[in-house]
C-alpha cells in the first residue's frame, strides 16, 4: 500500500483543526509553556478518538437494542460509558450536556418563533397578492 493512500474513508475522519484545537486546549491547561503538536501525534490523537467514538457507539447501541428501542439517546451514552469502564467521564458530560441544553434553549425558542412570524408574513404576502390581483379583474 502506498503512503498516500488512506486507511480510513474520509467520512470517518475527525475534522484536522479541531482535533488540533481541542489537543492545544487541554495541553495549554496543563503545562506552563505552549507545546507543539507532531502531526504523527495528531494523526494518533485523532485515530484514537474516531476508535473511541466506534466503540462507545458501538457498546450504546447495545443497550439500545436490549431495550427494543431503535434510537440512542444521551442516558444509552452515560450507561455505555459505564459499561466500557469510563464511568469518571459520566457527571462532566452530563454537566456539558446540561449546558449545551441551556445555552441552545434560548437559541431554539427564539428560532421558532422567528419561524412562526416567516410563516405568518409569508400567509399575509400570498393573501395580498391574492387581495390585488382580484381588484384588476
Amino acid at each position: 500500500m502506498k503512503e498516500t493512500e488512506k486507511v480510513v474513508p474520509e467520512a470517518e475522519e475527525l475534522p484536522k483543526a479541531i482535533v488540533r484545537r481541542v489537543v492545544k486546549d487541554e495541553l495549554s491547561r496543563c503545562s506552563d509553556g505552549d507545546i507543539s503538536i507532531h502531526k504523527d501525534a495528531l494523526l494518533a490523537f485523532s485515530e484514537s478518538a474516531r476508535i473511541f467514538i466506534h466503540y462507545l457507539s458501538a457498546t450504546a447501541n447495545d443497550i439500545c437494542k436490549e431495550a427494543r428501542r431503535q434510537i440512542i439517546n444521551a442516558d444509552d451514552v452515560f450507561k455505555a460509558l459505564e459499561e466500557t469502564e469510563y464511568s469518571e467521564f459520566v457527571q462532566p458530560l452530563k454537566a456539558s450536556l446540561e449546558e449545551f441544553r441551556r445555552k441552545n434553549a434560548g437559541k431554539k425558542a427564539g428560532a421558532s418563533k422567528e419561524k412562526e412570524e416567516k410563516k405568518k408574513r409569508k400567509l399575509e404576502d400570498e393573501s395580498s397578492e391574492k387581495d390585488e390581483g382580484g381588484d384588476n379583474k
